[in-house]
């Protein structure tokens, strides 16, 4: 089939685009009723996001760019991996698994050293991933109740709050309330541990045990920074050694839920707006 005398290839890409764009934009924003509005975060930024037909180059340029890059929709689904894929199942499969996700402020980071990011675990030993199972299947609801939860506890006035990790290791240990032997979490003094250990229990609604439940282990190697860690020169440049366990203030970023490979993960919370998620925190 020929084209029109009159086609215009720059207005047929143009209005693809927007149509194609919006499309995403919508399905992203499908909590948010309407083209989206200013009477709250996720409306203001899908009426932001979405592209109109008066828009000029510069207009549809930044809305792609707040889409895609600033909000990250170009980094879903890509090859980063939450948890760890293996063939066969462990076995608490059955269960949801919580994640929790600190990193360092930027404005903290050393300069030629990555951005240091912990996670901790557990497991919702009183749900299961899906319909029978032993226990009942985990639903939007009792998600969005864990999420309410995790909003009180770990965000404090609109931003997360802190924790100093360091060269110790504290273990916490209640496998029947989710947290298995061999999980520990490296912090600067056991007060850290007790305050992050004790507020997941709060958060999931399951006894925390005290603080004698937690043992910390200090290793005989201090932390190290970038000056101590010293540097190595590989093909003629230099280059600074791994930092062992450096002592850096975290804050708590995100929360999400785990089902395993089966499906993505669900966002309870999600303070960098990067990914949708259950509640708003702002």
């Amino acid at each position: 089939m020929s084209l029109p005398d009159d086609f215009n290839a720059f207005e047929h890409l143009q209005q693809t685009y927007k149509t194609e764009f919006n499309r995403r934009v919508d399905r992203y924003f499908s909590d948010v009723n309407g083209n989206g509005d200013l009477s709250g975060t996720r409306p203001s930024l899908k009426l932001a996001c979405r592209i109109d037909d008066n828009d000029n180059d510069a207009m549809m340029s930044m809305r792609h760019n707040l889409f895609f890059n600033v909000i990250g929709y170009s980094r879903k689904n890509l090859a980063v991996v939450y948890g760890s894929k293996f063939d066969t199942a462990p076995p608490v499969a059955g269960h949801p698994q919580l994640f929790l996700h600190f990193s360092q402020d930027a404005a903290a980071q050393p300069t030629d050293e990555p951005l240091i990011e912990h996670e901790k675990s557990c497991r919702l030993m009183k749900f299961s991933s899906s319909t029978g199972g032993v226990k009942p299947a985990i639903t939007r609801t009792d998600m969005i109740a864990i999420a309410n939860e995790i909003k009180t506890l770990f965000l404090d006035n609109k931003k997360g709050i802190t924790y100093t990790t360091g060269n110790k290791s504290a273990s916490y240990t209640d496998p029947d309330n989710g947290f298995p032997k061999g999980n520990y979490l490296l912090v600067n003094s056991k007060a850290d541990a007790v305050n992050i250990y004790s507020k997941m229990c709060n958060a999931i609604d399951v006894p925390y045990s005290g603080d004698s439940h937690i043992v910390v282990n200090d290793p005989d190697k201090p932390s190290t920074t970038t000056a101590t860690a010293g540097k190595t020169t590989i093909l003629g440049k230099q280059r600074n050694n791994r930092r062992y366990r450096p002592v850096a203030i975290l804050r708590f970023r995100y929360a999400y839920i785990s089902f395993g490979n089966l499906i993505p993960p669900v966002f309870l919370i999600d303070t960098t707006l990067r990914n949708q998620s259950l509640v708003e925190w702002l």
